[in-house]
């Protein structure tokens, strides 16, 4: 790939991956949006049990975000070879990753939901939905890891197709699953779990087939199984665990905000939770564009022009900043509008609403303070990135339980939390940015 350094350049790799890159986050979306129309309790539920779920789709996608760093680094070397071996390295690592995290769900879930969850309906609610949900991670590990490939190599327009399909499969299997529909029985929240992992499934089927009729794909030479090459794999893990344990820290973080959350009510959990996957919508723009930075730093430090890593961040980051603004303006223009395709419920629409301007704010830093951030991340840096995550982590985590236990506050002051995260985060990126430390860090 040339220089990518124009705001079209950008725009070409990022914006097919706006979607693509949060492919649980649209999941997590439907199920939430139809499981509203359930009830209260389910609506509190899917918080609950969906933030637990992304966490651990975020540990396979942090995984094939370190093969992302490294495959984009070699493709703009040139390395043809070493992009097939780090892909094959990245998809044998994602298959024995999701056998482990299958294990831990599915004879560790009654203890870790036990330890947070003071509702028993809440409670088994999850585990209900984690039932299905769980064998869903075998799919998800192994496509982030193709997804990645594509994205190394600056090939991102299939992924927004499959993800559509994803979201099409998961939305009418919902409709079906959920409610009953088309002769099928009515399994409420565990239809929604299986309906994901059935969608899952469906991708993953659609994204090998397209690359088995790939013919753009035979220079990389992938239809060679190569032996298992533990040096790659552990110079990968090298990269990867810090970007893992930077993502376990921060959703790990929110999920301790919903558990904190629940102790303020059910219907504080609901409202919360439709602030969340309003959240979760409108920053999509900046999970593309996050990813889309990954590959552009890394390629343009493999092809040795380290005088466009600022150059492309900062035009990412005013598109993503302009693509969010737009969103959020809708947002503020039609709230009601926008949360009753969650909920019908009203008494928790009127919980949730006064949290609005709070999110707005939170999304415009989000916008700018995650493009950076994953800056960093590209040139390599991702133990630095561990660091600043862990310290904005524990601020956090000390300013919600303040807000919440000590000074009991509500839920509108219990998000400015994530304001306060998301300044500290944007604030220490920055420094080591213009720092030049990541400068001859290896891949």
């Amino acid at each position: 790939m040339k220089a990518a350094v124009s705001y079209k350049q950008i725009l070409a790799i990022s914006t097919p991956i706006m979607l693509g890159s949060a492919a649980q986050n649209v999941i997590t979306l439907t199920d939430g949006i139809f499981l509203g129309r359930v009830g209260e309790e389910e609506l509190a539920t899917i918080g609950f049990v969906g933030v637990f779920y992304l966490t651990i789709a975020a540990i396979g996608f942090g995984f094939s975000r370190g093969g992302q760093i490294m495959i984009a680094r070699r493709d703009g070397e040139g390395d043809i070879d070493g992009v097939a071996r780090a892909t094959y390295s990245l998809i044998y690592f994602e298959i024995a990753l999701s056998i482990l995290m299958f294990l831990f769900m599915y004879f560790g879930a009654y203890r870790f939901f036990s330890a947070f969850a003071d509702s028993p309906k809440i409670l088994y609610g999850s585990l209900e939905y984690l039932d299905y949900r769980m064998w869903g991670v075998f799919f998800s590990y192994i496509g982030v890891a193709i997804v990645a490939f594509y994205t190394g190599i600056s090939r991102t327009n299939f992924i927004l197709v499959v993800t559509v399909v994803l979201g099409i499969t998961n939305i009418i299997l919902n409709y079906t699953l959920i409610f009953g529909k088309f002769g099928f029985p009515e399994m409420g929240i565990a239809g929604a779990g299986l309906a994901s992992t059935i969608a899952e499934i469906v991708a993953f089927m659609l994204f090998v087939g397209y690359m088995f009729f790939d013919k753009n794909l035979r220079k990389y030479r992938l239809h060679r199984l190569p032996k298992i090459n533990t040096s790659i794999i552990l110079a990968q893990f090298k990269v990867s665990a810090p970007i893992v344990a930077q993502m376990v820290v921060s959703l790990g973080s929110w999920f301790f905000f919903f558990s904190i959350v629940e102790n303020l009510g059910e219907r504080e959990m609901a409202a919360s939770n439709v602030v969340r996957m309003i959240y979760l919508a409108l920053s999509i723009p900046c999970w593309g564009f996050s990813t889309g930075i990954n590959t552009l730093v890394s390629n343009a430090i493999g092809r040795g022009q380290l005088d466009q890593v600022m150059p492309i961040t900062h035009k990412t980051a005013w598109l993503c900043f302009l693509f969010t603004l737009a969103v959020t303006a809708i947002m503020l223009i039609f709230p009601d509008q926008i949360m009753l395709l969650i909920t019908p419920e009203l008494p928790i629409l009127e919980t949730a609403r006064p949290t609005l301007p709070i999110l707005a704010i939170i999304l415009i830093l989000f916008s700018a303070g995650s493009i950076y951030f994953n800056g960093l991340v590209g040139t390599g840096a991702t133990q630095v990135g561990l660091y600043i995550q862990i310290i904005a982590a524990v601020l956090y985590l000390i300013y919600i339980y303040t807000i919440i236990e000590i000074m009991e506050g509500g839920l509108m002051l219990a998000w400015t939390s994530e304001i306060m995260y998301w300044m500290v985060m944007t604030g220490i990126t920055l420094w080591y940015l213009y720092s030049k430390r990541w400068v001859g860090v290896k891949v």
